[in-house]
């Protein structure tokens, strides 16, 4: 596994790395202080893990991950514990708290080791593949997404809302910037405004001047315009 560490402290970020320098199969390709750092380290490297602090100076841990579209695998690090139940509530792979403990740290590893075995399994497309997660923050709220749980995907303004179970967070990232990154093949553009996930959908029914309308399995119809409706055609014949 290749790992970053990201901390604003010098000392934090030292114990972590000697930590982890007797921990077999995995290899720390960078450290970061701040987010900018880390987001620059990130985009460059591509890491597996990331170990990252949630209090930083400029930007917080969380707001770092809200600026990454794919993200990879992440384990909290901090002082402070209120965090922890916010950080397992939102699918953080694991959380330990300063100073960390050996055997804590050894759990993390071990499930870090397993998902991203299972990742490398799965990815073989240009693409995102289903596996992947995303990160999403939305106000106070903050969930780790996996890309097959989104179901619609909505533009307004310079913002895009995702649907997923029963939440509709809004991401600052524009409906076209997401839709190069989706598998065509699962995100479905059916207009202007909306991408479907295929495996979403309940109902077809054909609509106004040779059109379909969408009807998904927990209630949304989307309109397919009519370029996107031969397209929609063309793809689901035999």
């Amino acid at each position: 596994m290749k790992a970053l560490i990201i901390d604003d402290s010098q000392l934090a970020r030292q114990e972590l790395r000697h930590l982890l320098k007797s921990r077999s199969g995995l290899e720390i390709i960078g450290e970061a202080e701040n987010a900018e750092e880390a987001l620059s380290l990130i985009d460059e490297k591509k890491p597996d893990l990331i170990f990252l602090d949630i209090q930083m100076p400029d930007k917080s841990g969380f707001e770092l991950l809200e600026e990454l579209m794919e993200t990879p695998e992440v384990i909290f690090t901090t002082a402070f514990d209120q965090y922890a139940m916010k950080a397992f509530e939102h699918n953080a792979l694991d959380y330990l708290q300063k100073p960390i403990r050996e055997d804590r740290l050894d759990q993390a590893l071990e499930r870090a080791a397993l998902k991203v075995k299972q990742k490398a399994e799965k990815d073989s497309s240009k693409y995102l593949s289903l596996n992947h997660q995303v990160f999403v923050k939305d106000g106070e709220s903050c969930w780790f997404v996996n890309l097959s749980e989104i179901r619609l995907l909505e533009i307004l303004g310079s913002y895009t809302r995702i649907f997923f179970n029963d939440q509709k967070p809004m991401i600052p990232k524009s409906l076209n910037y997401m839709e190069q990154r989706l598998d065509p093949e699962v995100f479905f553009r059916a207009n202007r405004q909306h991408i479907v996930n295929l495996k979403f959908i309940k109902k077809i029914e054909p609509w106004f001047s040779g059109t379909l309308k969408l009807y998904l399995q927990t209630g949304e119809e989307v309109e397919v315009s009519r370029r996107q409706s031969i397209k929609f055609r063309e793809i689901m014949s035999f």
